[in-house]
C-alpha cells in the first residue's frame, strides 16, 4: 500500500491497455543489468508524488542497452532513419499515489539528435546525444556509448543463453513495467505503455566498464549485477501523458 492506495500487481502484460496511441516504437536486442539498492538511496532522485517501488525490501538500479526501431507518432508507421537508433538508459523503479508502477529514467543516451531534442523539449526526459554502437557476434552482444562531446561512457557485453519461459517474480518486477514517471512543466507526468509479454533469455555478463550510473547521480556499482537478462525485443505503444502529481 502507498498512503492507503493499493499498488497494482506486477503482471506480465498490462492491465491498463493504451486506448489511444500517442507513440509507436519497437525495442530490440535488449540487455537488462540490475543492482539491488536500499530505497533510501534512490528516493531523493524520484519525481514528486512517487516513491521507490520495492521487491523484498529493496529497489533496483537498471542499466539497459538496446536498439530503438521505428519510433513514430500516433499509430505509425515509424520513421525509418530518425526513428531507429541505439540507446542505453539508467533507470529506477517508482510507484505513484494512484498505485501505478513505472520507471524513472535518470539518463537516456541515444545516437539521433532530433529525437533527443524532441524528448527533452516535450517531456523533459533526460536524453543525451551520444556516439553509440551495438554489435552482435554469435551469442555475444556488445553495447557502447560515448556521450558527446566528451561526457561519460559505457561499454558492456553479454552472452545470450537459452530462452527463459518462466521468469521469476523478481524478473517480472524488473521488466514488466507499464509506464514511466517524469517531472515536466511543473508536474509529475505518467506516460503509459503496452507491449506483449517479454520473450526473455538467460544471459551472462562478459565485461562492464560503465560511467553512466555514477553520472546519473547514483553510487558507482563495483560488484556484479544481481540480475542479467536479454530479450530479442517487443513492439511498444505509448499512450498520452496524464498528471500524476502537482
Amino acid at each position: 500500500m502507498m498512503g492507503g492506495v493499493r499498488i497494482e500487481d506486477v503482471t506480465p502484460e498490462t492491465v491498463r491497455p493504451v486506448r489511444r496511441s500517442w507513440l509507436v516504437q519497437s525495442w530490440r536486442d535488449l540487455a537488462f543489468l540490475h543492482w539491488a539498492v536500499p530505497p533510501a538511496v534512490v528516493a531523493p532522485l524520484l519525481p514528486r508524488g512517487t516513491e521507490p517501488d520495492t521487491f523484498d525490501g529493496m529497489t533496483y538500479v537498471g542499466l539497459i542497452g538496446f536498439r530503438m526501431v521505428g519510433l513514430g507518432p500516433l499509430r505509425g508507421p515509424g520513421l525509418p532513419y530518425l526513428g531507429t537508433f541505439c540507446e542505453t538508459n539508467v533507470r529506477l523503479y517508482s510507484v505513484d499515489d494512484q498505485g501505478r508502477r513505472a520507471v524513472v529514467f535518470r539518463s537516456l543516451d541515444a545516437e539521433r539528435l532530433i529525437p533527443v531534442l524532441t524528448a527533452q523539449a516535450t517531456l523533459r526526459l533526460p536524453y543525451k546525444w551520444s556516439r553509440m554502437r551495438l554489435e552482435k557476434d554469435g551469442d555475444l552482444v556488445r553495447y557502447t556509448s560515448h556521450r558527446r562531446p566528451s561526457g561519460p561512457s559505457s561499454s558492456f557485453s553479454v552472452r545470450v543463453g537459452a530462452p527463459h519461459p518462466t521468469p521469476t517474480p523478481l524478473e517480472h518486477f524488473l521488466t514488466a513495467r507499464w509506464g514511466l514517471h517524469t517531472r515536466a512543466w511543473g508536474r509529475t507526468i505518467h506516460l503509459p505503455n503496452e507491449h506483449p509479454q517479454w520473450p526473455l533469455h538467460h544471459a551472462d555478463l562478459v565485461d562492464l566498464d560503465d560511467g553512466l550510473i555514477e553520472a546519473a547521480g547514483l553510487p558507482r556499482q563495483t560488484r556484479p549485477p544481481d540480475s542479467v537478462l536479454y530479450s530479442p525485443g517487443v513492439p511498444v505503444t505509448f499512450g498520452g501523458p496524464a498528471v500524476a502529481a502537482p
